[in-house]
């Protein structure tokens, strides 16, 4: 099955370079191209496509409430976002994490790391960083205001071993390191992510990650 992927960034040249190496990969083509956000929200519907790459400053509309708009429609739930940005945007990766972005990358990605990426988050995986650099998530996560009361309690419908999971997934753990670490099965690891993003009404990894840190669950000095 092929990845459709929709390029959003209102530099051409970028998004030529980009379309060059998606295009190269089997399994993967670039269906459609936006130069600002608002085309971008309405492209995601029209093209079908899988995955967006959404550079956050753009005319007309920012990367950002495009994000907002696609991650808010329920008939793009199968849409996943993945936001272009330099280390300079720290404030809106965060925004962008909390409008449903399922993660983010540099804008200097290597090409390998630029289709892994667009590959797991196809797969509804959660992308905080193409090169684990998990500190840098910690950091922006850091800067969210302190959790309100109904958000800790949110977390009630959760199960024990859901909990301690969902700690884990914080902390950027993959499913594998996951069951290695509780001594479960890669599959069992996965059923639990799955059925606390179910419980919780979240999207994606990405979003559980933001919810943990919410709700205070996990804390930015916390260490495994």
């Amino acid at each position: 099955m092929t990845i459709r992927v929709l390029l959003a960034d209102d530099q051409a040249l970028i998004r030529a370079g980009f379309k060059m190496i998606i295009d190269a990969e089997p399994g993967m083509q670039v269906v459609a191209e936006a130069g600002d956000g608002r085309e971008a929200a309405e492209l995601a519907r029209t093209a079908r496509v899988d995955v967006v790459l959404m550079d956050i400053r753009m005319p007309v509309m920012d990367g950002l409430e495009a994000t907002r708009r696609i991650c808010a429609d329920d008939a793009l739930a199968g849409v996943r976002v993945l936001v272009l940005t330099t280390f300079e945007d720290d404030d809106n990766v965060l925004l962008a994490l909390q409008a449903g972005a399922s993660g983010f990358l540099g804008k200097n990605v290597a090409p390998a790391d630029l289709l892994g990426a667009v590959r797991v988050v196809a797969a509804g995986e959660a992308l905080l960083s193409p090169t684990a650099t998990r500190g840098l998530v910690t950091r922006f996560l850091a800067q969210l205001r302190p959790p309100a009361p109904t958000t800790t309690a949110a977390l009630d419908v959760l199960t024990d071993r859901e909990r301690e999971i969902l700690v884990l997934v914080a902390h950027g753990l993959s499913n594998e390191e996951i069951a290695a670490r509780l001594f479960l099965s890669p599959l069992t690891a996965k059923t639990h992510v799955n059925r606390a993003m179910t419980k919780l009404d979240v999207r994606d990894r990405a979003q559980l990650v933001v919810l943990a840190y919410q709700s205070g669950l996990v804390r930015p000095d916390d260490r495994l």
